[in-house]
């Protein structure tokens, strides 16, 4: 089944994991997953390096989510560095292993790149050379309620949106978002500028202080005042903010499902214990039976 047809039955449900480093084992990661299995999530996303850095391991875990039966497994897929001939390679493997869902990305730059440096510059094209040549697979785009830090301005960004769409796109998947009438906003904004696809929502959960001022500030994203408090609150008492945080993620994802998304991906930053947590306490997965 597609993601896409499991959107149209109900609120898809899914995490986001990130493979280790080369030199790092895949076993501890194999565990996290047979965790976050438990939670029975219509899909599993893996991150993809820019230029193509841990590319490998990341085909090693979308296959391995593959074989457990489990799942779908969603690769993460960059413009970075890669050529046609490249892409077609890397696309024809997935085939072969039977991972047939994939983001495009344009990808961000590694330091001291201006440009992809590969055949193409934009998410857009990617999407539809991928549907051209590739039309097996189910096509997932980024999208960013706070719009793209690089971007001039918020419809501007939409309007790059709305050319991923018109490309081939099947479905958005949100970059983290923690400001909520922001997100609102721009699912207004979204559907005025007619586009149509299902809105895969992001959850980034609250665990630790300094990690999420920099993932907030390093994507261009709002710290609200409500979180802006927590971290002045409970900041300097790391056993405190992650109790904090997580009550705050769970309030987090009420709002989302309050917006009318079409799916809740939470980005597991691979710690399944916290992530466990936050889910029985919201009540949007049930408790999970110890053994199973």
């Amino acid at each position: 089944m597609k993601v896409t047809e499991i959107m149209r039955r109900k609120m898809c449900f899914s995490f986001e994991v990130f493979p280790p480093k080369a030199e790092q084992p895949l076993e501890p990661l194999l565990q996290t997953l047979e965790h976050l299995y438990r939670y029975e999530p219509d899909f599993v996303s893996c991150t993809y390096g820019a230029g193509g850095t841990n590319a490998g391991r990341n085909v090693a875990i979308c296959q391995a989510i593959k074989e457990s039966g489990r799942t779908i497994p969603v690769t993460h897929y960059t413009c970075i560095g890669n050529s046609r001939e490249q892409i077609k390679a890397d696309l024809q493997r997935y085939l072969s292993l039977s991972v047939d869902h994939i983001l495009a990305l344009r990808g961000d730059f590694p330091k001291g790149w201006t440009e992809t440096m590969g055949d193409f510059d934009y998410a857009n094209e990617l999407v539809e050379f991928i549907k051209e040549n590739f039309p097996q697979f189910t096509i997932a785009v980024a999208g960013y309620p706070e719009k793209h830090f690089q971007a001039p301005s918020l419809e501007a960004d939409i309007a790059h949106l709305r050319v991923k769409q018109d490309a081939g796109a099947d479905f958005i998947m949100t970059q983290l978002c923690y400001d909520l009438d922001q997100f609102r906003r721009w699912m207004e904004k979204i559907r005025q500028a007619g586009i149509h696809l299902p809105i895969d929502a992001g959850v980034m959960p609250v665990l630790t202080k300094e990690p999420t001022i920099r993932m907030a500030v390093s994507n261009g994203s709002a710290v609200p005042r409500e979180l802006a408090e927590l971290i002045a609150r409970y900041g300097e008492n790391p056993e405190d903010f992650k109790k904090a945080g997580k009550e705050y993620t769970v309030r987090l994802i009420y709002e989302f499902v309050n917006a009318g998304i079409d799916g809740l991906h939470i980005y597991t930053l691979n710690r399944w214990q916290d992530v466990s947590e936050i889910l029985e306490a919201s009540g949007i997965r049930g408790k999970i039976r110890s053994g199973e």
